[in-house]
């Protein structure tokens, strides 16, 4: 495993590619609940989200699930024949923020192991941060990818979209904020994202937010690519939502990106999902945390009428894949959602190894 992502980094000719999550994918990550856990006093609600979940994924492709005791989560989940389960300590659950980032070499694939601390060391992160290491010496991954430690580079999945051709959407709050990368400038930001990840060009969002939110803006809880020329968001009507104006502003600087050719893009704007609060405080529920895999969209539900609203403007964006709701306000109330449990590894990355 490489030490330094510089070295590794600056002076490669190959070509790197970072996939779009609507192409093909050879498995789902997740890392599930246990009393060591924030989900310890709703542990029973928890595990119904996350087992829904599963069962989705695993109808379709290979789950790979990481937890402290297989037995327990077989119980859960059954013992389908796709599922690959591996042991070992974990601080939480948020795959999409700790799991590893795959992007492809000249063809092959390569996983990034950046930096996970806990989104700017709100939270402990010891145990989490080693997952992706951890899964790479139990032999999870195939004989030809290669896993490279991306230290000192903090960088969670959940903070940047890709439209699999050389364009990344992300938002300044986050990738720059206190105790990730402040020692970073954009500009020295901006060329690490670039020999990272191949991008050509890198789309930021200066604006947008969600209440209750701990990762100080997440693309994923904000803006999504679903092609290439297509982004749904999260759109707010409501002046009295104490999210209306930054929304407002966001939808603006959407408007104004082009693609590649030159075109504006095809907007599809989400409903505001209604408020839920918990112990006082309101959460950060969208749905924009959707989840795309093989022939379907996984995407959350928090039982209101707009939860069809929703699903009717991603069934428009991606007309051939099912769209498939399930109830996540258990995951809302520990601040995420669907998405944030979640981590894909494109088609080629992991053979399944029970």
């Amino acid at each position: 495993m490489r030490k330094n992502f510089a070295t590794r980094y600056v002076y490669m000719d190959e070509k790197i590619v970072f996939p779009a999550e609507w192409e093909p994918q050879s498995a789902v990550q997740i890392i599930w609940p246990h009393t060591g856990t924030d989900w310890s006093p709703m542990l029973d609600e928890a595990t119904d989200c996350f087992a829904a979940v599963a069962s989705k994924i695993a109808a379709r492709e290979t789950l790979l699930v990481v937890c402290v005791d297989s037995e327990a989560v077989r119980q859960r989940i059954g013992d389908a024949g796709n599922v690959i389960y591996r042991e070992m300590p974990t601080n939480d659950t948020w795959a999409r923020d700790c799991g590893g980032i795959t992007v492809f070499a000249d063809g092959r694939p390569v996983i990034y192991d950046f930096v996970f601390n806990g989104w700017g060391m709100k939270f402990a992160a010891n145990h989490d941060n080693l997952i992706t290491r951890r899964l790479a010496r139990m032999g999870v991954f195939g004989q030809d990818v290669e896993v490279v430690n991306m230290q000192p580079l903090v960088l969670e999945g959940g903070s940047i979209e890709t439209d699999g051709q050389g364009t990344l959407l992300t938002t300044v709050e986050c990738l720059s904020s206190v105790n990730r990368n402040e020692y970073l400038g954009k500009e020295q930001l901006e060329y690490h994202l670039r020999n990272c990840f191949g991008a050509d060009r890198i789309l930021w969002l200066e604006n947008g937010y969600l209440a209750g939110d701990d990762t100080d803006s997440h693309i994923d809880t904000l803006a999504r690519f679903c092609d290439p020329q297509t982004i749904a968001y999260v759109r707010c009507n409501d002046p009295n939502d104490e999210h209306y104006y930054e929304l407002q502003a966001m939808e603006e600087e959407l408007r104004a990106f082009r693609t590649t050719d030159g075109r504006p893009y095809r907007l599809l704007p989400l409903p505001m999902a209604d408020e839920i609060c918990f112990d006082g405080e309101r959460l950060p529920a969208t749905y924009a945390n959707f989840l795309i895999i093989n022939n379907a969209v996984l995407m959350p539900f928090y039982m209101s009428d707009k939860d069809e609203i929703a699903r009717a403007a991603l069934q428009n964006a991606f007309p051939e894949r099912e769209i498939i709701g399930i109830d996540c306000r258990a995951l809302i109330k520990q601040h995420g959602s669907l998405h944030c449990i979640t981590m894909q590894f494109p088609k080629g990355v992991i053979t399944l190894k029970s």
